[in-house]
């Protein structure tokens, strides 16, 4: 599926290929006069920015479940003008959101919106405290990305609106990126071929940029099906051919594998059927692994190595062994010439000023996680982040696709506590509350400026896209790990997400009534131990 006519609105316009004489001269004090303009814009906006952060927060849906995280940011977007494209991918919670103002940059601004397992928790209290026990809750914090994304657009959409700037502007979010689940298959169906350059925001504890070969690894995300033959496993178990017994043997052989794994690479696995009752020899039986290396050579030397360990089982019990790619993620790249010029925008709008209350919650949370450092929230800024010369293992995000597709940063903004676990609990205790809100400002203001840098100084778009043909794609090319006909598995989580929904309505904010969710909630601010 392809978004051109959407996406440009009847503009053809080709990556980093437009001339700086199309282009309004600007001096630089009448950039910086702009930029001003929209960084008081998006602080104007706090209260808006305050308010999605709570609501995304309070819906608390898992990958491919966002419903109604999607149906509220797509009706703030598309009251402000932008032209909604939904199911993108055919992904029913997926959307592009467009508005255009003529000839210029294509930007894309993106970020995650799901949440994790059993994740539950009371934003502001310091230990424990489910909203749902066994919900889903954001425990990654990305209630607050797109949120950003679109304090920052709408902030820039009134300069170009008022100055007659010429671009176009796109907000999209990363569905079930906590499965990798969906930006490879944007990549694979267009929807990314005629943007000029991505903006990508993840939460964070300090507001920084990097560019070059990032930490972490990527991914293929693939599921082993087995199938055999029922019986009676007291009865007549020698009828039987067990499914579980293949996925069991599975395991065992890739657990075998691992000791002559290169320490870089990753992998980890669950049993997704396991039969349905012990008197029954199972039929059907699936384990699900993820298999993460910091190269795609790697990636996929370890999947022919897995898928073989798995035809093997199959031939040991008698069954049938199918598989399935769930999800996949590239090594992430990220683009020099946007970090650059983003890196100085985040020096001069800061990190925000905590208060006494932020730096108690943060570090009665980082007592009660056991952290290394009860140091509360940083108060200096990162460096920008260079590029890794020694690979190391770690994380993927599947943002890494796009960043092989166009120049592409990852904003990381100071909404969330250093020194926790990550997909836990304790992680999404700040992200609603001030301190999630005023690092969510705080990105937005270092976004909006640098997406003006690029509206207004056309030559930066042309030095990207130099970055990226001729250091970054030079000698490594990307290839996708999922075929034409591979679709995303937009199944996953529905029943847990139906399970908790009733529940967690209940608890969905309601800003006509309340001026925060910590206040509809009952919570003081902060809750900690004595």
């Amino acid at each position: 599926m392809k978004t051109t006519n959407i996406l440009l609105c009847g503009i053809l316009l080709f990556a980093g290929t437009m001339s700086a004489s199309a282009q309004k001269k600007y001096s630089k004090s009448q950039i910086k006069k702009l930029k001003a303009e929209v960084e008081a814009l998006v602080e104007a906006n706090h209260k808006q920015t305050q308010v999605m952060v709570d609501k995304i927060f309070s819906f608390a849906e898992l990958g491919f479940q966002e419903e109604e995280s999607s149906k509220y940011l797509t009706g703030i977007l598309e009251e402000n003008g932008f032209v909604i494209e939904r199911s993108i991918s055919n992904i029913p919670t997926a959307w592009f959101a467009t508005w255009s103002n003529g000839e210029g940059p294509v930007i894309a601004l993106g970020s995650d919106v799901d949440c994790i397992p059993k994740a539950s928790q009371y934003p502001g209290v310091a230990y424990h405290k489910p909203i749902v026990e066994g919900a889903p809750g954001h425990g990654e914090g990305h209630n607050a990305g797109i949120p950003l994304n679109i304090t920052s657009a709408l902030a820039v959409k009134e300069v170009m609106e008022r100055e007659g700037i010429g671009g176009t502007l796109v907000v999209w979010p990363g569905i079930a990126e906590e499965l990798v689940a969906a930006k490879a298959w944007y990549v694979r169906d267009g929807l990314f071929d005629d943007i000029d350059m991505c903006i990508f925001t993840h939460v964070s504890s300090n507001l920084s940029v990097s560019w070059g070969p990032t930490r972490g690894t990527g991914l293929i995300s693939v599921e082993y099906l087995f199938e055999g033959e029922a019986a009676h496993s007291a009865g007549a178990p020698w009828r039987g051919r067990s499914a579980l017994d293949a996925a069991e043997l599975m395991n065992i052989g890739w657990n075998y594998k691992r000791e002559h794994l290169h320490p870089l690479k990753r992998s980890h696995s669950i049993f997704t059927d396991a039969g349905d009752q012990p008197n029954v020899v199972p039929s059907k039986a699936a384990i699900w692994f993820y298999f993460r290396d910091v190269t795609y050579e790697g990636i996929m030397e370890m999947y022919a190595e897995a898928n073989d360990i798995a035809k093997g089982a199959a031939l040991m019990t008698g069954t049938t062994m199918t598989s399935r790619v769930l999800g996949t993620a590239w090594p992430r790249h990220f683009n020099k010439v946007i970090a650059e010029t983003m890196y100085e925008n985040i020096k001069q709008v800061g990190l925000p000023k905590w208060s006494e209350a932020d730096q108690k919650l943060a570090k009665a949370v980082q007592t009660e996680m056991k952290s290394k450092k009860i140091e509360g929230l940083p108060t200096e800024l990162s460096e920008i982040g260079l590029p890794v010369l020694e690979p190391v293992s770690g994380g993927s995000d599947d943002i890494g696709d796009i960043s092989w597709k166009v120049p592409t940063v990852t904003m990381r903004f100071p909404s969330n506590i250093p020194g926790l676990p990550g997909h836990h609990w304790a992680n999404a205790i700040a992200m609603a509350t001030p301190i999630a809100h005023k690092g969510v400002t705080a990105g937005a203001k270092a976004e909006a400026m640098t997406v003006m840098d690029f509206l207004l100084k056309p030559e930066l778009l042309t030095q990207a896209w130099d970055y990226f043909n001729n250091e970054q794609t030079k000698e490594t090319k990307y290839e996708p790990m999922i075929a034409v006909d591979d679709m995303p598995p937009t199944y996953l989580n529905k029943d847990k997400q139906d399970m908790f929904r009733p529940a967690l309505e209940e608890f969905y904010y309601d800003e006509t009534k309340y001026d925060t969710y910590l206040e509809q909630l009952g919570v003081e601010y902060p809750t900690v131990k004595q």
